[in-house]
């Protein structure tokens, strides 16, 4: 990951190289960077120069400084303030749905455009693992809802757009922690396995009119099936 640089590099240039890793994705928020020691004789520079780098990247909020664990790579602050926004404010299911509906029909048209072989192997391979996971017995709906998730926010990924995968990120999360998966509704497991491989089907195809509809008819049948879920819960408790 990390290029040697010249005996006359400075600060800027390790802060370009970590930037870099971010924004190529090979660095995410939560990850530890070398110790500095370390870092210093991987980039050819003195432990004062990585220093200095770090030193400005906490300032500018890329990175967060840890005592006694190291220096890891912060939340993108975009990313923070919109959880933040969501947490605070009350918005209904359908209006977190809407969100999804807004994000994910013109990324899944993206990304059957873009083409990009490798990001598209890895919904493919994504959808794999879900389909294994879910025949197992008993299902582990927990895992059946992380790989939900990362499925979606690797179709996003493969329309290559950075903000658009933070802001659905945030958006899963705040779905998760509000309520049950709604994949535990009897037959939902199938129906949202056929859905996600109409998807990969017409995002491999290069078709990018049909992988909106589906993920549009996608995200209208979860809807569907969580305000459904939540009306049985609030019949049952009345």
């Amino acid at each position: 990951m990390w290029e040697r640089l010249s005996p006359g590099s400075v600060a800027n240039r390790v802060e370009q190289q970590i930037m870099q890793a971010i924004d190529s994705g090979r660095l995410s928020p939560g990850d530890r960077l070398p110790p500095e020691r370390e870092f210093a004789e991987l980039l050819g520079v003195s432990r004062p120069t990585v220093r200095e780098a770090i030193g400005a990247l906490k300032a500018r909020g890329v990175v967060r400084v840890v005592h006694g664990r190291g220096v890891f790579i912060a939340e993108p602050e975009t990313t923070r303030e919109l959880r933040e926004a969501l947490a605070t404010r009350h918005h209904s299911i359908s209006e977190l749905f809407a969100m999804r509906e807004v994000l994910e029909v013109p990324a899944a048209g993206w990304a059957a455009e873009r083409q990009d072989a490798e990001a598209l192997q890895r919904v493919a391979d994504v959808l794999k693992t879900m389909k294994e996971v879910a025949d197992q017995v008993p299902r582990d709906f927990d895992r059946l809802q992380e790989l939900d998730a990362a499925f979606h926010l690797a179709i996003v990924e493969a329309a290559g757009n950075k903000f658009l995968q933070q802001t659905l990120g945030v958006l899963q999360r705040i779905l998760n922690e509000g309520m049950q998966t709604t994949l535990m509704v009897p037959g939902r497991v199938e129906k949202s396995r056929e859905d996600h491989q109409r998807i990969l089907d017409a995002l491999l195809a290069g078709d990018p009119d049909a992988a909106r509809q589906a993920a549009l008819s996608h995200v209208h049948a979860a809807r569907a099936t969580a305000l459904q879920r939540l009306e049985e819960r609030a019949g049952s408790q009345s």
